[in-house]
């Protein structure tokens, strides 16, 4: 369980190249104060005829907590027109990630109607948003921690990292779905480090040392990446994931006595999770789930990090085994 941890937080660290801006959340309390809705955009600032996603969570005012179990209806309207609506539906886990296309630029205001909770009938209680669209100036709060590192968001590194967040992982309803599920962890703590990057000079230098081996990691998976396609960002996801896993935690395997002495049946174990993973993800596209699809392809990205990780650390520690043999 130590070991799964160390992971995902690590993983979340060493790949912000995958993170798209996410705007700050609005928190606004219903019109007849019983609960708080807060509504956040990905992008931050929205662009006609580009995909956004409204992420919405339910607030439960006393606690501050997600308020599970919500019954609810949205409707998105421009000039008291409406353009985009969601009929009464219900959300368990209190937070929903609707996708919409603006179609033209503006000042839009979303509508979130809550008529029950936990299972409970209300009064239909309305918090009410402004988004605006097609604003020309761009957010520059999108891989924060990696523009902290090499001192601007015009350095060479820093908009590769961009153009591949962009034109491959985010061309795709499996990539940005990922990437939906990663922004909301990713911006909790990014302005933080990049921030800590500013006034620790070795600091920013580790970072960017660190960074560097993602970028030729990037680079490979890029070479697999032709054309737009679903099954293609996939693989070069695969490989991405994969590598990285190889690259920065193999560290953590080899000091893992269960790891690294892992057995075939280990393997065996391995292989169906990151095949169940995989199957996940194919079904979700398949199928247009946004939440479920959130949910595969992060448990397929953590897992291929964790099988990169033991795999190399088997590798390292098999030759040392066999350094240790001849020398002897």
């Amino acid at each position: 369980m130590k070991i799964l941890l160390t992971l995902v937080l690590l993983t979340l660290i060493i790949i912000p190249s995958y993170a798209q801006e996410q705007s700050e959340q609005q928190i606004v309390l219903t019109d007849k104060g019983t609960l708080e809705v807060g509504l956040s955009t990905i992008p931050a600032q929205p662009q006609p005829g580009e995909q956004t996603k409204l992420k919405i969570d339910f607030i439960n005012k006393n606690t501050k907590t997600i308020q599970e179990h919500i019954d609810y209806s949205i409707t998105v309207t421009k000039e008291d027109t409406q353009v985009f609506g969601i009929p009464l539906t219900h959300t368990a886990i209190g937070s929903v990630t609707i996708p919409y296309e603006f179609q033209e630029a503006g000042e839009y205001k979303v509508s979130v109607d809550v008529q029950g909770i936990l299972f409970q009938p209300i009064p239909t209680e309305t918090a009410s948003f402004a988004v605006t669209v097609g604003k020309t100036s761009q957010p520059k709060n999108g891989c924060l921690i990696a523009t902290a590192a090499f001192g601007s968001e015009l350095a060479p590194q820093v908009q590769f990292l961009r153009e591949y967040r962009d034109n491959i992982i985010m061309s795709t309803t499996v990539g940005s779905s990922f990437l939906n599920a990663f922004n909301s962890v990713y911006y909790t703590f990014s302005p933080t480090v990049a921030d800590a990057e500013r006034n620790n000079p070795i600091l920013k230098e580790s970072i960017r040392a660190g960074i560097t081996p993602l970028l030729e990691i990037l680079e490979i998976a890029k070479l697999s990446s032709v054309g737009n396609g679903e099954v293609t960002v996939l693989t070069s996801g695969i490989i991405a994931s994969s590598l990285i896993g190889a690259t920065y935690l193999w560290p953590a395997g080899l000091v893992t006595k269960s790891i690294r002495e892992c057995t075939r049946t280990g393997i065996k174990i391995v292989m169906i999770i990151i095949s169940v993973a995989l199957s996940l993800t194919l079904i979700s596209n398949v199928i247009g789930n946004v939440q479920f699809m959130m949910v595969s392809t992060s448990a397929l990205v953590l897992s291929l990090v964790g099988a990169g990780a033991m795999f190399s650390s088997v590798i390292i520690w098999k030759l040392v085994q066999k350094i240790k043999i001849t020398f002897l």
